[in-house]
């Protein structure tokens, strides 16, 4: 056993939720973002501007979606050179084995390549050929074999969460809402969760939802004391700063999971708030960071426009991505807020971004 752990430390091989878990993950999400997120972007403003080139350029950045959240987590685990270019076929077969589950699909069978790359890099003489041939050859015979099986399971998961959605949009609308929100600011990926489970429809709006009133509510909650620097860099960018203080005294975190609670259900029942961005539930998971989420909702009804499904865009569908996404989380984040502040929960520079 001392002998195994001994390897396992000089291969730098941790088994951990943390390597796996959050840094992973998070990575994935990264990769997601620069290349199918990106590819989004890219693609819908060509298409609505009638530009040739970004709509090329993007379906480009789409297709490499599997080869940069691949080489994401193989640098996340530290893969040396040969095991993290070897990963770039092995997200390619991961993705498009996987189906809609293609990401969830790229993380599990990602890290088990790159892990056994890892523990045979620099091993042998010949280690230009070994390290390649084992990452490859694991990585492709995982995709082949579990795969098509992990890409079913999660979209029949996210299948389960939106036909409840729809069934049951106030309660859902509040569940979604809050446990996604709550991963967006957790050091985990909530687009690398919602991508996982393809989050779209009303279950996609509710966490827009989510993901807003904690980003956007952190931001306008804090700015007596981070001012417009921090209400930028958590509006625009993530509520995940503000996790220092979280962990400090958890109660600042209340008025962002109560505003989730609230917003929620408004964007299932009111707004019918959906999200049908044909990247898939990506999307879902980003808030108004860059804008994704919202650029997200708008090509999703672009796309259903295009397709028949939705007549128009309107003025009441405008009405609600700006109150679910902005107004709303402000208002009442900072109403929440000032309650908690009164009755002495919230202390002053309890809020300050280190």
């Amino acid at each position: 056993m001392g002998h195994i752990k001994d390897f396992l430390a000089r291969k730098d091989i941790v088994i951990s939720a943390k390597r796996y878990g959050i840094d992973a993950l998070g990575a994935m999400a990264q990769g997601l973002f620069c290349s199918l997120l990106i590819g989004t972007i890219l693609k819908t403003l060509g298409q609505q501007t009638g530009t040739a080139l970004l709509t090329e350029i993007g379906g480009y950045a789409s297709a490499m979606a599997g080869p940069a959240m691949a080489a994401a987590i193989g640098w996340a685990l530290n893969a040396p050179p040969l095991v993290l270019f070897s990963l770039v076929t092995v997200g390619w077969a991961a993705n498009e084995l996987g189906g809609a589950g293609g990401p969830l699909a790229v993380l599990f069978i990602a890290i088990l390549a790159a892990e056994a790359g890892k523990a045979v890099s620099k091993e042998t003489k010949v280690d230009i050929l070994v390290t390649p041939l084992v990452t490859i050859c694991v990585g492709v015979g995982l995709s082949a074999w579990w795969a098509p099986a992990i890409g079913a399971a999660a979209s029949a998961v996210g299948g389960i969460i939106e036909w409840a959605t729809v069934l049951q949009p106030f309660w859902m609308g509040i569940l979604v809402s809050v446990v996604v929100g709550i991963a967006l600011t957790l050091p985990i990926s909530s687009a690398a969760i919602c991508a996982a489970l393809g989050l779209t429809g009303l279950a996609g709006g509710a966490a827009v939802a989510g993901c807003c009133a904690n980003m956007v509510g952190f931001a306008v909650l804090s700015f007596r004391e981070n001012r417009w620097g921090g209400l930028v860099s958590q509006g625009l960018g993530t509520s995940m700063l503000q996790m220092p203080n979280i962990v400090r005294d958890p109660r600042i975190w209340l008025p962002a999971i109560l505003t989730s609670a609230v917003t929620g259900p408004l964007a299932t029942c009111v707004f019918h708030l959906e999200m049908n961005d044909p990247a898939g539930g990506v999307a879902s998971g980003m808030g108004t960071c860059g804008l994704v989420g919202q650029i997200g909702v708008y090509s999703g009804w672009v796309a259903d426009v295009a397709s028949g499904a939705k007549a128009a865009i309107t003025p009441f569908d405008w009405a609600g991505l700006l109150l679910i996404s902005f107004l709303l989380p402000g208002a009442l984040c900072w109403l929440f807020g000032l309650f908690f502040r009164r009755i002495g929960w919230i202390r002053e520079g309890a809020l300050k971004l280190e």
